[in-house]
């Protein structure tokens, strides 16, 4: 049994007409399972629906499953026998608005559900980036489960764009098995020089495993301008596959075995020293640090 993948990224352009954009990923997925039969993951970028930002959250929201934006994907990953991990959309329950990332079978079944656990919030200084602010907590609820889906053998975490800066989580996902993370990412062009790559490369060497990320094209002419530059980074932490700054489809085959090498070459988790590390964080609890 073979244990490499094929997967696709399409970094698709995000306009205010939810059909046209939803219509946009369902036949780039078409075209790239037609042009490409081995193709059997693809992969969407955060707010691939509709435009991102706290003003548009609630006039955009749907419900999971039965909105618009899941049928779609749900009847595409059936009608091509195809994995779909579907980026993210606004996620309406109740009075509640969610970031969310909906992963469907090739039988068209929703297997995993992520909700954005780390909203986004950030306030950067003039000098380090052009004054930039933005709250997703304003509008949104924050998620409170990991997600873990199986994609033929192999075990995939889903993190959200801002979940990456976060390596606790990335932690979890290798002690639950998973030998790949994809973290749909509408990542702000203010920080994309500085923190894009550098996250992605610490993710994959922290827990030696592939991470996979995938974002809107950039826009220069919207609100809230993403970075672009969908990427593969392999368990050696090198970058495999990057895209550019517009509309580009990616499709890479990846090879698993690899990750089972790296951890057999630099066995870092047979090295964790876990009685050092709980005897300090004891004694951080007790001085009220943590």
């Amino acid at each position: 049994m073979t244990n490499k993948l094929t997967l696709a990224l399409l970094q698709l352009p995000v306009s205010s007409d939810v059909e046209l954009n939803v219509g946009r990923a369902v036949d780039g997925i078409t075209q790239l399972k037609n042009d490409n039969p081995k193709v059997e993951l693809a992969i969407l970028p955060e707010s691939f629906n509709a435009p991102y930002g706290v003003e548009h959250f609630p006039k955009y929201a749907e419900t999971v499953p039965n909105g618009p934006t899941c049928q779609a994907l749900s009847r595409v990953s059936k009608q091509l026998g195809i994995y779909i991990i579907g980026g993210s959309i606004i996620e309406r329950e109740g009075d509640k608005l969610y970031n969310t990332c909906t992963v469907w079978s090739p039988a068209g079944k929703l297997i995993g559900k992520h909700r954005k656990i780390h909203l986004f919030t950030m306030s950067i200084d003039p000098v380090n980036g052009g004054g930039v602010q933005f709250d997703e907590a304003a509008a949104l609820t924050a998620g409170s489960e990991v997600t873990v889906v199986q994609i033929n053998q192999q075990k995939v975490g889903i993190g959200i764009c801002h979940d990456k800066r976060f390596e606790e989580l990335a932690r979890i996902y290798r002690h639950m098995g998973c030998s790949m993370i994809v973290y749909p990412s509408a990542f702000c062009i203010c920080q994309g020089p500085m923190h894009w790559k550098l996250l992605q490369r610490a993710r994959a060497t922290d827990n030696q495993l592939y991470v996979v990320t995938c974002s809107p094209a950039r826009d220069n002419m919207s609100g809230y301008v993403d970075y672009g530059h969908s990427m593969i980074v392999d368990p050696w932490a090198r970058v495999q596959r990057e895209a550019g700054e517009g509309c580009e489809f990616i499709v890479e085959e990846i090879d698993f075995d690899m990750v089972e090498d790296v951890r057999r070459q630099i066995p870092i988790y047979k090295q964790r020293r876990t009685d050092v590390y709980t005897k300090a964080k004891t004694e951080l609890s007790k001085l009220n640090i943590i």
